[in-house]
């Protein structure tokens, strides 16, 4: 194999494909390599951890066919510190990779590539959605957070996607709050629901390009296609619970406020959360206000007040205030309205205006 890629392109695409690579001591040592693969339709980067995998389509001249695989991250570091214009050139010769950049050259050592495993793409060709890269990006990367730590329940460490009546529904719980956004589909036609694993959908969050992007799923894989190649991942095989069900349909008290009012009272607030992090929230209908409070043995107290649309009875639940804090960031109003079901009942937040999203925060003990 003997290839010449610009120098950027080249860094691109390393410090993408590495990303997927198996980081850990693995059974199967070629895991931990990035696989080229120079033939007659280009030259292709590969990586993969049998979780995720990717396919790039790398711009150079390919002077000679072959495939060569090499330790992620002695190229890694190597992408990292290329700097200036030029080419790379890569000559595979034996079990040696050559790279020269310009006065430098290094040799790198290969491994034998014929256990690397193939790409998996999905077999179902009828399960495919067509969406912006820069709105699928957003949306898997702000309701990650959302979704469980723990892999005991493998559906609730995942992000639902479902893709119906021309709407696709996300939405990730770890059974103390739940995110739902919703964003409308170019067409109608398709319809089905996957389960990304959230680690998956985070680490192809950070990599994908704005551009268009065909996502295409079966039972088993989820691939994101476009331009650059793509990225697989595997779904979790297991149920996402009803949701619905656990979404209040009466309310005692509402209460609507500015989303940067809240943003600041909390912030300060939550200097004084106890080791819970704990804040209490107050709807104060009597005086249009919804109160802050928090306190910590060892740092003192503090309270706040901001004015607000409270309709409804009087009212004071606790909160962990992180999960409160991540309601903010995915509504994108102005205003925000907080409406509560009763005492030790979930709070739905949403923003005003707003359909797309749905947050609920259940209340922390008394």
């Amino acid at each position: 194999m003997f290839v010449s890629i610009n120098r950027k392109v080249f860094s691109d695409a390393v410090l993408i494909a590495a990303r997927f690579a198996e980081r850990r001591a693995a059974t199967l040592p070629v895991l931990s390599c990035l696989l080229f693969v120079a033939s007659d339709e280009g030259i292709k980067l590969r990586a993969t951890n049998l979780e995720t995998a990717v396919d790039l389509k790398v711009k150079g001249v390919c002077k000679s066919k072959g495939v060569v695989a090499v330790p992620a991250t002695v190229l890694q570091q190597i992408a990292s510190s290329l700097t200036g214009e030029g080419d790379i050139t890569l000559e595979h010769t034996g079990d040696t990779l050559t790279l020269k950049s310009g006065s430098s050259k290094s040799s790198l050592k290969t491994l034998p590539y014929d256990d690397f495993p193939s790409i998996p793409f999905p077999e179902s060709s009828k399960s495919r959605l067509l969406l912006s890269g820069m709105v699928l990006k957003s949306l898997l990367s702000s309701l990650v957070s959302c979704s469980s730590p723990s892999t005991v329940r493998p559906e609730l460490a995942s992000v639902y996607l479902s893709a119906e009546g021309g709407v696709l529904t996300a939405v990730a719980t770890d059974s103390f709050r739940l995110a739902e956004k919703k964003i409308p589909l170019p067409g109608r036609g398709t319809q089905g629901k996957l389960l990304i694993p959230a680690k998956n959908a985070a680490e192809i969050a950070q990599v994908l390009p704005d551009e268009e992007v065909i996502v295409s799923f079966d039972e088993h894989q989820c691939a994101f296609v476009g331009s650059y190649g793509m990225f697989v991942t595997r779904l979790t095989n297991a149920t996402f619970p009803d949701y619905r069900q656990i979404i209040p349909k009466e309310s005692v008290a509402e209460a609507i406020v500015l989303r940067k009012d809240f943003e600041t009272a909390l912030r300060r607030t939550t200097i004084f959360a106890d080791s819970f992090q704990k804040v209490k929230i107050g709807f104060e209908p009597k005086t249009k206000k919804l109160s802050l409070y928090a306190r910590n043995i060892d740092l003192g107290e503090s309270s706040e007040s901001i004015p607000a649309q409270v309709s409804g009875n009087a009212l004071e639940l606790s909160f962990n205030h992180r999960y409160l804090s991540a309601s903010l960031s995915l509504a994108q109003s102005e205003s925000i309205s907080l409406t509560a079901a009763g005492a030790g009942r979930p709070v739905l937040v949403r923003g005003v205006g707003d359909s797309s999203l749905l947050y609920l925060v259940s209340p922390m003990n008394q």
